[in-house]
């Protein structure tokens, strides 16, 4: 069948024989879900929206982890000819509030009473929502009372008109991502945006149908759904990972053959190897030192797909049956191949884990792209790029170096927001991706620097910093703060200080300095900050949270370079001059990151 709308794949779904459409964690054990099961769930819950009032265009929210009830309620809202607005589940109220209000919502699925309660709390200013749904405990109306509504009125008849309704060019989602403003901006995807892009993996990608995939990344990230859509119309089981601290245990129990990630996963993984390794014998860091001799040898034959030399062959199988299949083995010991995207996966990492063995097929893309335009595939893939164009997609390169894209994939423009959409997508219908890069003679896509100031962490969260960085100004102890987390796990911040306030303050505090050097090593001007950064942390997203600082004694100047003439900070020059001091903020939560490696 040609996949033409996302309720094509809810189509192929229900057609493909596998021993279960899902797997989810309940009360201490793996429990299958079946196809038939899953294609009911979603017709029945269709249904069920439908007698509540969900006509086709409107958006219906998902507040929600990973979990089946996500998936069920995606295809459900699609097959309603409605649109669906994922909400990542670790968002404040606020933040919920203006996505509902900016998108129009008139319902609201949640997955646990911490996030209904979120909606009850903002409930008087979201004057579209209706309907609030919640899957975990009682509440306004649960999901499975939805279901169970669907169920009695079953209207066969009715639930294939609506599903057979979208056509490729008609609103399937409207997916927020961060820009340079306060407010996040609503992609607009269609139903043959995120369709065409399954279409396009379908021929590169050889995964089948009866195998297992894990969902780890947020389904609220359209990477992984993109992906969690690609396994359904491959008739792969998804099993939903319990989260991010349970990810180890659950590679171990799954036993997955693929996954998606973000680099800081592997980032983890290796340097949990590598904290192992230090505290074995001599003789065995000895062979672990030698293994990766081996693997850093036999990469370009891996990457290549060309037989070995017969010395390093042996060597090499020698080298698995030591090391690398105890590394195999954290992953399950069946994985064929792993999708890594979200933030750029450093040569070295993927050096790393592909010459120990581990597939990784490093892509590219956006939010805007629905997501991939670019993807490595197991029989063309080149460490350091992010793959070839994928079919039906155009890549060029402007003048000034930024990678523009045009192609089936390329979102309708934003929610509300026609200038910025004038902004994004040219007359000729080119989307200006922000991004600077090459194609080298062969093809392959290599980023090399990023056009726009959006902070993209090692987790895949897109950061705006100058709202962030406005709202520290409003302290009046902070004058020029740049916050800084691209490819970082956290976010830091360097700051310079409103002097006249703080020395004034330091006086009065009987602080004596003889320079601003001085000043802003005192440990009682360190307090200062430090109470108006946790200030301003307790109104921020967990992954925008400031987790470290530094105090900077001077003000940046033109004449140092440090910023332009309209006295807009130069980022790259900021990063590059100040290198010491940031990667020192880094280093001093070596000891709590040593928690978070042990926790994975």
């Amino acid at each position: 069948m040609e996949i033409r709308t996302l309720n094509d794949i809810y189509a192929v779904t229900c057609t493909l024989d596998r021993p279960a459409a899902l797997k989810v964690k309940r009360e201490g054990r793996w429990v299958d879900i079946s196809v038939t099961e899953f294609c009911d769930s979603v017709r029945s819950f269709a249904t069920g929206l439908r007698l509540l009032g969900v006509k086709p265009g409107d958006r219906v929210a998902i507040l929600s982890e990973n979990r089946p009830e996500w998936a069920i309620a995606d295809f459900g809202i699609l097959c309603n000819a409605a649109v669906t607005v994922p909400i990542y589940p670790t968002l404040l109220g606020w933040q919920i509030e203006y996505i509902l209000n900016d998108s129009g919502a008139v319902a609201v699925i949640c997955s646990t009473q911490e996030q209904l309660q979120k909606i009850n709390d903002i409930r008087g200013h979201t004057p579209h929502l209706h309907n609030v749904i919640v899957c975990d405990g009682p509440g306004p109306l649960t999901f499975q009372q939805v279901i169970e509504s669907g169920r009695s009125n079953a209207d066969n008849r009715r639930f294939d008109e609506l599903r057979a309704q979208p056509r490729p060019n008609d609103l399937a989602t409207i997916v927020y991502t961060s820009g340079t403003t306060g407010n996040p901006k609503g992609a607009m995807l269609t139903h043959g945006n995120i369709a065409s892009n399954v279409a396009s993996l379908h021929d590169v990608m050889p995964i089948g149908q009866g195998l297992i995939a894990m969902s780890i990344l947020p389904l609220s990230h359209i990477f992984e759904r993109m992906a969690d859509y690609f396994y359904f119309s491959k008739g792969v089981t998804i099993a939903y990972a319990e989260n991010v601290n349970k990810v180890g245990d659950n590679l171990q129990e799954i036993r997955p053959h693929a996954f998606a990630a973000v680099p800081r996963l592997f980032e983890k993984m290796r340097e949990r190897i590598m904290n192992q390794v230090g505290e074995k014998p001599a003789i065995e860091q000895k062979i672990f030192r030698w293994a990766l001799k081996i693997a850093t040898e036999r990469l370009p034959y891996r990457v290549e797909n060309k037989p070995m030399p017969p010395l390093l062959k042996v060597k090499s199988t020698l080298a698995d049956k030591l090391v690398f299949r105890k590394i195999l083995q954290r992953l399950g010991g069946r994985v064929m191949y792993v999708f890594s995207g979200g933030a750029p996966l450093s040569p070295e990492l993927a050096a790393f884990f592909i010459g120990a063995g581990v597939e990784i097929l490093e892509g590219y893309g956006l939010t805007e792209t629905s997501p991939v335009i670019s993807a490595n595939t197991p029989s063309h893939r080149k460490v350091g790029t992010v793959g070839k164009v994928i079919k039906d997609i155009q890549v060029r390169i402007a003048a000034d170096g930024e990678i523009l894209a045009r192609g089936p994939n390329i979102m309708k423009g934003y929610f509300n927001n026609p200038e910025a959409t004038a902004q994004a997508i040219d007359a000729e219908g080119w989307f200006h991706t922000g991004d600077i890069g090459e194609l080298d003679k062969e093809g392959y896509l290599k980023i090399t620097d990023r056009k726009k100031d959006i902070i993209i962490n090692a987790y895949g969260k897109n950061i705006a910093p100058q709202p962030l960085e406005a709202l520290l100004k409003s302290s009046p102890y902070i004058g020029t703060p740049v916050l800084i987390g691209d490819r970082r796990k956290f976010i830091v911040t360097l700051i310079i200080p409103n002097f006249e306030k703080l020395e004034r303050d330091a006086a009065a505090m009987g602080i004596r300095f003889d320079s601003r050097e001085e000043l802003v090593k005192d440990d009682r001007v360190k307090a200062i900050y430090q109470t108006e950064i946790d200030r301003f942390n307790r109104n921020l997203d967990r992954q925008e949270k400031i987790r470290r600082f530094a105090l900077l004694p001077r003000d940046f100047t033109i004449e140092a370079d440090e910023i332009t003439p309209s006295l807009k900070v130069k980022r790259k020059v900021i990063d590059k001059k100040y290198k010491d001091i940031i990667d020192q903020l880094y280093a001093a939560d070596f000891v709590d990151e040593e928690r978070e490696v042990k926790r994975a």
